[in-house]
């Protein structure tokens, strides 16, 4: 049995209508999920193999994925990269700031750099949190650390362009 503590409003996400997602979580990795919507506690009963799997896809739907993009963690393929912000900002007046800069105007930062590489990007909290294609995750990773440092966004932009034409990104 394995545990693991997601944020109180990801509860009902996690759960979905009627508990669709739950049992569709659970059925795709062969494992047991005891939720406490009270304190955000997630319990994975199962096989070792199973629980890792179910960790990965319950820690993304907790970090802010809709679960049908964090179920495609189940494919060996795939990976969550989750990225701290809080190193990056002196204040939480900076922290606003960076997590603005990472979004961009209505969101086109953001938007940008997922079709650049071909992931699924989400900022909630103090992370950024990236899911895709093993190799495409490592070059987003990359761009938005660069982003996180302060480079400018044609420059990341550029970066994930020339990363690109290297065939790492497909």
């Amino acid at each position: 049995m394995e545990q693991l503590k997601i944020p109180k409003e990801r509860i009902p996400v996690l759960i979905g209508t009627k508990g669709s997602v739950k049992r569709k979580i659970q059925k795709l990795t062969n494992t047991i999920l005891k939720i406490n919507s009270e304190t955000g506690d997630v319990f994975i009963e199962g096989e070792a193999i199973d629980i890792f799997n179910c960790l990965n896809v319950i820690k993304a739907v907790g970090r802010g994925f809709n679960p049908e993009i964090a179920l495609k963690l189940l494919n060996e393929d795939h990976s969550l990269e989750v990225i701290s912000i809080e190193g990056f900002a002196r204040n939480k007046k900076d922290l606003i700031r960076i997590r603005s800069r990472l979004i961009g105007t209505n969101g086109k930062a953001r938007d940008y750099i997922e079709s650049l590489t071909s992931t699924h990007i989400v900022i909630y909290g103090k992370t950024v949190c990236i899911i895709g294609k093993i190799e495409n995750v490592m070059v987003a990773r990359q761009g938005i650390i660069n982003l996180l440092q302060g480079s400018r966004h044609g420059n990341v932009y550029a970066y994930i362009e020339k990363q690109k034409t290297k065939k790492f990104i497909n």
